[in-house]
């Protein structure tokens, strides 16, 4: 505690008051913890030199020599007592609290422009500005140790009091010692141990019953002698099927049948006697709607032809009887005729390849010839008038996916592969080899299809590309394709020129959408004509839908269709929707395969259980 005495008390004093009357009133306050003791006396500022302590003019001319005097012994004794109270206090305290305290004390007396700190001695004299004060502050908040301040401002007590009750709070805090507990608390905590405690085990503990089986041993306890090792030889679902020509048997009948002999008799004569069609003139949209009106479905055109999902259709070209083929996934090539009643006995079942057929044609030449392209890296050639199926072209360690003939006789073939090469094959060289094996620049070919007027054009359908070549120009390096579609966004199931002029490209793609292009002049570019929106995603169980122009009207294209209920669909080449083919209860699945018959108006579509559905007049 700081204690500071002066000789007057400013609230006592009065000028017609003697300075013997007046009594010494020390005042008490406390600020950031440290409680100070000061007296107070009253003085003019009037009159008032550096280093002189001046009574008010009044005192002065009331008062006598002998007050004078009185005065300055009162002074002398008041700055004895004061040096004598400051001087043990000031030693104790520290040089922290002590420079804390004179700040405050300094600011106050800075602001109020109202106290003025005396520094030649140890003697602190504060005097007031004004002897008056209103009697109106005392509804203001008092504190106690500032009752004596009553000549400050309400604004100067509230700051001393703020002041003041800041410094208890945080003294009351303690926060330096929690702060030093925590310390103490972070250095002393241990991560806890997660061991588990492993129960004991008990001595004498029956264990728990095992099989004498699955422990090898029997009743007694004696191991048993080791059982031989079985060797099973697994059975692949599809065998490879040996080089070189195939019989002609029919696996679901008697190969001495003669329903069978009959059966290939009547597809040689037919192939030999059908009509050479010269010229081929398009039909009106009217009276082409007109026959597709016609052509209906009944269950005596219903019939299961293959064992598996089918793959590729053809249909034989002959306008006498109906014959269709179709290709399955499981390698089998069904043969129907529609002739036969009843129906079963019209078909034959053949097993040719050891994976999926995915492309069936007749010859152009021979339509006693159907020729099979298989994933198995085999393309055979079915001579019914023979009955046996003649290999053409083999290559195991490669995988086929298209086919088609580069010219009109059906001697020359270009075989698509599914790592992107192509092969050019010549029936005449003896020999199951190809003559050339060439390169392009696509990761891989599902489809390829020759221009049918400059049939030494010939398109690609790859992932996401579609390139058009020049066959002669084809050579065994990678070649770079004459013209490149690149407006398709996800994979291309298929792409092929128009049957008659091939002035048209349809593709089919998994976004939904078939395109056709112009092609009429392949030298400078194909560029895109109508865009057909058609759902096409088929899902994982059904083979890819593939948009195929129809021979006799090759303005319009014939597609499948995932609306209910099932049907096929036709649209013409400017995207208008021309025809529907529904089936009611005979039409119950999908058809994503279909072919249409060159001259007659007959549709046949195969579906994921290897029916054939077949629409005609």
């Amino acid at each position: 505690m700081l204690e500071t005495a002066c000789p007057f008390r400013v609230n006592e004093y009065k000028e017609n008051q003697n300075i013997a009357d007046t009594s010494l009133r020390p005042v008490q306050t406390t600020v950031l913890g440290v409680t100070a003791k000061v007296c107070l006396v009253p003085f003019s500022l009037s009159n008032y030199n550096t280093g002189q302590l001046k009574r008010p003019k009044s005192l002065l001319d009331k008062n006598s020599n002998s007050e004078v005097t009185c005065k300055k012994s009162k002074k002398a004794e008041i700055k004895k007592s004061c040096r004598r109270l400051l001087t043990p206090k000031m030693e104790a305290t520290s040089s922290k609290e002590e420079s804390t305290l004179q700040k405050s004390s300094l600011d106050v007396h800075a602001e109020s422009n109202k106290w003025q700190y005396k520094s030649p001695s140890d003697t602190v004299v504060l005097s007031p500005d004004t002897e008056s004060s209103q009697e109106g502050d005392s509804d203001e908040d008092t504190t106690p140790g500032l009752d004596d301040f009553s000549e400050l401002s309400p604004y100067e007590r509230k700051r001393l009091k703020n002041i003041s009750e800041n410094a208890n709070f945080f003294a009351s805090l303690q926060l330096s010692e929690s702060a030093a507990r925590f310390r103490e608390m972070i250095k002393k905590r241990q991560p806890p141990e997660s061991k588990r405690k492993k129960p004991k085990k008990k001595e004498n503990e029956t264990g728990c019953r095992r099989s004498m089986r699955l422990l090898k041993v029997d009743p007694s306890g004696v191991p048993l002698p080791a059982a031989p090792i079985q060797t099973v030889l697994e059975v692949d679902e599809n065998p490879l099927i040996p080089p070189g020509p195939l019989e002609m048997t029919p696996e679901n009948q008697d190969d001495d049948n003669a329903l069978f002999k009959g059966f290939l008799q009547t597809w040689a004569e037919m192939s030999k006697t059908r009509s050479k069609n010269t010229e081929k003139e398009l039909s009106s949209i009217k009276s082409y709607k007109v026959h597709l009106n016609g052509m209906v479905i009944s269950e005596d055109t219903v019939c299961k032809v293959t064992r598996g999902s089918i793959s590729s259709m053809a249909i034989h070209p002959s306008e006498m009887r109906t014959l269709v083929a179709a290709g399955a996934k499981s390698g089998q090539v069904g043969l129907w005729d529609l002739t036969h009643q009843p129906k079963e006995d019209g078909v034959y079942l053949f097993q040719p390849h050891s994976q999926p057929v995915s492309c069936l044609y007749f010859s152009p030449a021979n339509p006693a010839h159907l020729l099979s392209l298989s994933y198995d890296g085999t393309l055979r050639c079915g001579d019914f008038s023979r009955a046996v199926f003649e290999e053409v072209y083999r290559e195991e360690t490669r995988s086929f996916s298209s086919f088609d003939f580069l010219t009109e006789d059906a001697s020359t073939l270009i075989v698509g592969h599914w790592d992107g090469s192509m092969s050019l094959v010549d029936r005449r060289t003896p020999g199951t080899s190809c003559e050339k094996l060439i390169k392009t620049s696509l990761s891989k070919i599902r489809t390829v299809h020759v221009h049918p007027v400059q049939r030494q054009y010939l398109i690609t359908a790859g992932l996401r590309d579609i390139h058009v070549y020049d066959a002669r120009c084809l050579n065994l390096s990678r070649n770079q394709p004459l013209i490149s579609l690149t407006e398709h966004t996800k994979s291309i199931a298929s792409a092929y020129f128009s049957p008659l002029t091939g002035n048209r490209v349809v593709t089919t793609c998994a976004d939904c959408k078939l395109r056709i292009f112009d092609s009429s002049c392949i030298s400078s570019k194909i560029p895109l004509l109508t865009t057909i929106r058609h759902n096409t995603i088929t899902g994982r169980w059904l083979t890819r839908f593939q948009a195929v122009w129809d021979p006799k009207q090759e303005d319009c294209i014939v597609v499948g269709s995932m609306a209910q209920p099932r049907r096929v669909e036709v649209f013409h080449e400017t995207g208008k929707w021309v025809h529907s083919f529904l089936g009611g209860e005979c039409l119950a699945s999908v058809c994503s395969i279909n072919a249409m018959h060159p001259t007659r108006y007959i549709l046949a579509g195969g579906n994921s259980s290897g029916r054939v559905h077949v629409f005609m007049n």
